[in-house]
């Protein structure tokens, strides 16, 4: 940095290559703009989404096909946004950067920080002192900066918020920015949904800031909220932001680890497997490195198992330690098209009865010879009466099943209709089969499908079964209570309770153990 360098707030960037600049010199950082995993973005996509309003650009004229996604945008997009990062990602960093950004170069602004707990929130605004501090920048703060406040000369203003409900409601701000989502109380972030308001203040294109909330976290567990944001990405609701550890490795070379041969990846190097020479490919193509030595990540890899450093450093997948079926695994068992001939093959359904919690039909078709099952149409429905799943098991074109497997406790009796729902489906011509065996030898059948002690998997689900898919992965264990074996009832078993029915009774020769005494 230049010591002439001097902040002019009523100078600022416009272009992503200016505001890149701008945090090099002003903040003293190299952010990495190039991801080195496919469908990941870089630490300094997030920080232009959050400066430029989600909007690509200051300066459409000078770059009209530049920011994230590869255009220009106006309001037509989420301004919300989730960043999903490993563990020592930079994201409590980044999100004291983006603070900085905001209360310089956008006058008035009120930003506030919440985190999973008041410590992570000190973390966040810890950095942001830090920045204020350096030389260049401290003559634009308004007085001192305080354990919770920093108020600059431009009426920009940001605090801490503590993880309560009294502490977030009644706050009125431009900018929500929460950090380790994962941490969060349920309630206190629903009601941060509801604290932000636009504003008309100044931006180089006059089209003023958008209210926003921003979402920072690591996801280590499947059944946590950072799940849910991850899914609403997904649906078009939020921004997602995602990048591991190689997306911010430092400068390799071969003084650390070797990783390519005689033009083959054939080194030594531990990270091979998940850098494959892309680090070492950047360097050499000048672009910027990111902030985690590889020698660190090296170090950090060999201290944890592999279900960890894919969950929290890779950000593969979260971590399965409470799952009830730790076995799926949907690079493994979701497919995207059934096999070859499966008209010819029997079909078979489950079925798990609910009213106000839902109702869960699937279709499956098995493979004969191993008997493999294919589970390839599901119906997941609330509110909706016993007939009309009926009417739609027998009317909706499907294969005709074999067999519908239910709940044993379907075989009792209504009050109201003197019938119970196994003899409602038999009346529609249903063959219904419910054996009666526990819950906890259920859940082993269907683990035994999915990872066998010997040979291949035998059960998989077609993509298009979203609900069976997600509940697969988020059936848990209550956290707090690690030797209950009874699952959590939070609405993630309704589609797995269909599919046990549906495997428990396709083992009709199950195993018989005798004694010798």
């Amino acid at each position: 940095m230049s010591a002439a360098f001097e902040v002019d707030p009523k100078a600022p960037p416009r272009t992503r290559d200016e505001l890149h600049a701008f945090v090099r010199c002003a903040f003293g950082v190299t952010l990495a703009r190039e991801a080195l995993i496919g469908g990941h973005q870089a630490p300094f996509d997030y920080v232009a989404h959050a400066y430029f309003e989600g909007r690509g650009s200051f300066a459409p004229e000078l770059e009209p096909a530049t920011g994230f996604d590869g255009a220009y945008q106006r309001d037509d997009g989420p301004i919300d946004c989730v960043v999903w990062a490993n563990r020592g990602g930079g994201k409590t960093f980044l999100g004291a950067v983006a603070t900085a950004l905001d209360l310089i170069f956008k006058p008035g602004i009120e930003v506030r920080v919440l985190g999973g707990s008041l410590e992570q929130s000190r973390r966040m605004h810890e950095h942001l002192r830090a920045l204020f501090e350096r030389e260049h920048l401290a003559p634009l703060v308004d007085g001192r900066i305080t354990e919770k406040r920093v108020r600059l000369t431009t009426g920009g203003r940001a605090e801490i918020l503590a993880q309560s409900q009294a502490s977030v409601r009644g706050t009125r701000v431009q900018k929500l920015r929460c950090d380790e989502v994962e941490l969060f109380d349920p309630l206190v972030w629903e009601a941060a949904q509801l604290v932000t308001r636009s504003s008309a203040i100044p931006t180089p294109d006059a089209l003023g800031v958008r209210g926003s909330v921003e979402c920072l976290s690591t996801m280590h567990i499947p059944h946590g909220l950072m799940f849910d944001l991850v899914k609403t990405c997904a649906e078009g609701q939020r921004r997602l932001f995602k990048w591991g550890v190689v997306d911010v490795l430092g400068a390799c070379d071969d003084r650390v680890r070797a990783c390519k041969g005689d033009g083959d990846l054939q080194g030594d190097c531990p990270l091979l497997g998940e850098c494959a020479g892309r680090a070492k490919a950047r360097d050499g193509a000048g672009a910027p490195a990111g902030h985690v030595s590889v020698r660190d990540a090296i170090d950090m890899k060999a201290r944890v198992g592999l279900p960890v450093w894919e969950a929290e450093m890779l950000c593969l997948r979260p971590t399965r330690t409470h799952a009830v079926l730790p076995e799926f695994d949907p690079r493994v068992h979701v497919i995207d098209s059934l096999p070859p001939g499966r008209e010819q093959w029997a079909w078979i359904g489950g079925m798990d009865f609910g009213y106000r919690g839902a109702t869960v039909v699937l279709w499956a078709c098995v493979r004969p010879g191993d008997g493999a099952i294919f589970v390839a149409f599901e119906r997941v429905e609330t509110e909706v009466v016993l007939g009309e799943h009926v009417a739609a098991i027998v009317e909706c074109g499907m294969p005709t099943l074999a067999w519908i497997g239910v709940d044993p406790a379907g075989r009792q009796r209504n009050d109201q209709t003197g019938l119970s729902p196994v003899q409602v489906l038999s009346r529609a011509g249903l063959r219904v089969r419910s054996r009666k065996i526990g819950l906890h030898e259920g859940i082993q059948l269907v683990r035994g499908r999915l990872k066998p002690a010997a040979g291949e998997p035998r059960l998989f689900v077609h993509r298009r079964c979203a609900r069976l898919i997600e509940c697969l992965e988020r059936y848990h264990y209550p956290a707090d209570r690690p030797h209950e074996l009874k699952p959590e009832k939070d609405g993630h078993d309704h589609a797995v309770d269909a599919l046990r029915y549906m495997v428990q009774n396709a083992e009709t020769q199950a195993a018989r153990v005798g004694s010798y005494l």
